[in-house]
């Protein structure tokens, strides 16, 4: 079976991304169709660089369902995924000291 390119329909695919070698090299044509290997970067993104750290810290164990989602959400934001003050066993009181002196630093 002799693999067509997705973009003109014309060549042979011998390049990533189902493209002929044309199409590849045509800027703005790569980008318009996602990576077909099976080792491509999927989901939210892994990003290299500092990161702002998050506002706030959270109070959820880890492994929680509630941890999970907060990662998420932080990954998403582009932000660190841990804060140095979340809660690292449930009852941890360090993410609400965090916060209480927080708000009495800017009162």
């Amino acid at each position: 079976m002799i693999c067509i390119c997705r973009h003109c329909s014309k060549s042979k695919v011998n390049r990533p991304r189902g493209l002929c070698w044309s199409c590849y090299y045509t800027p703005g044509v790569k980008e318009q169709y996602p990576s077909t290997s099976k080792y491509a970067r999927r989901g939210v993104g892994n990003f290299t660089g500092n990161a702002p750290l998050p506002t706030a810290p959270t109070t959820a164990s880890p492994g929680t369902p509630e941890k999970l989602a907060v990662l998420e959400q932080r990954a998403k934001l582009k932000q660190a995924i841990f804060h140095p003050a979340d809660a690292r066993y449930e009852g941890d009181p360090r993410p609400l000291e965090f916060m209480t002196t927080k708000v009495a630093s800017v009162a």
